[in-house]
């Protein structure tokens, strides 16, 4: 049994999944506001988009790893 300082492995999966769909969320408003500075923010816009896609698939085996297999 864990002690009350020590957190699960599930717990702490699930602190780190909310922080990364908090950085995804940060990004996009990033993104949303670049495109309003016009073309010359492109590169920085692309460059946030495929951090934003890296989040997305740490997010997903995150949650892969905290749903169970469920055998039909």
């Amino acid at each position: 049994m864990n002690s009350p300082q020590e957190l699960s492995h599930e717990d702490v999966l699930r602190v780190k999944l909310e922080v990364l769909r908090q950085k995804h969320r940060d990004l996009d408003e990033a993104i949303n506001a670049l495109h309003e500075q016009g073309p010359l923010a492109q590169l920085t816009i692309q460059r946030l988009k495929k951090e934003k896609l890296r989040l997305k698939d740490q997010i997903s085996r995150i949650e892969d790893e905290l749903t169970p297999d469920i055998i039909a």
